[in-house]
């Protein structure tokens, strides 16, 4: 082991702190937003320029839920964002574990394939996206109207694939889904077949090998994927705008923009409550998936 001069100690210690100091910098130039975000959620009188408030009150968050569709905006937006995510984890799951045990020809060309979806940005997409949503949409209601009459728009709430439930959900899990298949290919990779094996040896079925054996081995790798596809998910914005006009069914993002829009005065107080809001489910869902998502770019289980 080599031993560092003092000289060489004083010029690491010396870029240690540069090091800290810059990052600490930087942390503190990020940290600001959400700062003022949380300061100005309790000020009655918030302004656009940070400031601590005169009087702390709860007033703008009771304001979301009692006064304005807070509970329905952050609803609509769980149901969405979760949905999207479980089909993701799922797909991604079985899709996953596919391409890591086949030696076909095609496996590279579809992994790269898909990875256009991340490439192609989507706004480029929106049209021909739209124009295909709108025409399974147009068949949808044709099909369901001469059986459910006027019921057929409270079913289109759930089922439709524009201003519903389902197209956004589709949408939104098919956009997260290749860099999922990615993870969970690259994570099952990593898994030893014994597992597999000892278990195929014992007379488990598929399914009972999928149950007992595959699942509890590929949770840090779900919940990675099960991670990212959440958080991109929570955080789309433009998809929502477009796909989704009804306000029953507007998600948070969209409740967010039209309280900034609808008056001439902006109440800073209302927007930082309900933007604090906005945040707390990307947190929580990474304080909960932290730990697989360490375990899964750490090479995940060790033979």
């Amino acid at each position: 082991m080599a031993v560092m001069s003092p000289a060489e100690k004083a010029n690491k210690r010396q870029g240690d702190l540069m090091a800290y100091a810059t990052l600490s910098i930087i942390s503190i130039f990020c940290a600001l937003p959400f700062f003022w975000v949380l300061i100005a959620s309790f000020d009655a009188n918030a302004q656009l320029f940070l400031r601590w408030p005169a009087e702390l009150t709860f007033n703008n968050y009771t304001r979301i839920f009692l006064e304005e569709d807070g509970g329905r905006w952050l609803m609509n937006s769980l149901i969405i964002v979760v949905s999207a995510t479980v089909l993701v984890m799922i797909l991604a799951g079985l899709g996953g574990y596919a391409l890591s045990r086949t030696n076909a020809w095609w496996k590279l060309p579809f992994l790269y394939g898909i990875l256009l979806i991340r490439v192609l940005p989507p706004t480029a997409l929106i049209v021909p996206l739209y124009k295909v949503l709108l025409t399974m949409n147009n068949v949808e209601g044709a099909v369901l109207r001469p059986i459910f009459g006027s019921y057929t728009r409270s079913i289109m709430k759930y089922t439709g694939f524009i201003d519903g439930y389902l197209g956004i959900i589709l949408v939104l899990a098919t956009l997260q889904l290749p860099l999922a298949l990615w993870i969970m290919k690259t994570f099952f990779d990593g898994l030893p077949k014994d597992y597999e094996e000892a278990a195929l040896m014992d007379g488990a079925t598929m399914t009972q090998r999928i149950r007992r054996v595959l699942i509890p081995l590929a949770l840090p790798g779900l919940a990675a994927s099960g991670l990212f596809s959440f958080i991109f998910a929570w955080g789309d914005f433009l998809l929502p705008l477009i796909l989704i006009s009804s306000p029953e069914l507007q998600p948070l993002p969209l409740g967010l923009f039209r309280a900034f829009l609808r008056v001439n005065t902006v109440d800073y107080g209302f927007l930082a409550a309900l933007a604090f809001i906005y945040l707390l489910p990307a947190v929580i869902a990474f304080s909960f998936a932290r730990r697989f998502l360490v375990q899964t770019f750490a090479g995940g289980v060790k033979g």
